[in-house]
């Protein structure tokens, strides 16, 4: 068990910078290959700023990072540990049976 408080906030940093939904969306397209924020707009269909603004937090927690290429910057994965997080956070969502808070709650009840 983790008792370094140091850590433990780092990690409920993490939490919080996945926590968006948006995000979780951009790391995936990222993470499949380097993407331009032009691209990334076309695929989610968020607006330029508000992808730019994600990208900036991504960068931040250090799970991006940008290429310049060209006159195009790309972004990719900068932390792939971070995959597999989402990967199995999303697994987790997608199993049968109740879902996380029905479980939390049949638990409170006992």
């Amino acid at each position: 068990m983790v008792s370094d408080k140091t850590a433990l906030a780092q990690t409920a940093q993490l939490f919080k910078v996945l926590g968006h939904e948006s995000r979780l969306w951009l790391l995936e397209l990222i993470g499949q290959e380097s993407q331009t924020v032009g691209a990334l707009v076309e695929a989610t269909g968020m607006s330029q700023p508000l992808v730019s603004q994600h990208l900036r937090v991504l960068k931040q927690a250090g799970l991006a990072r940008s290429e310049r290429r060209g006159k195009e910057v790309e972004y990719q994965l900068a932390d792939h540990h971070v995959a597999h997080v989402i990967a199995d956070a999303i697994a987790h969502t997608q199993e049968t049976g109740p879902t996380v808070p029905q479980r939390a709650a049949e638990g409170a009840s006992r």
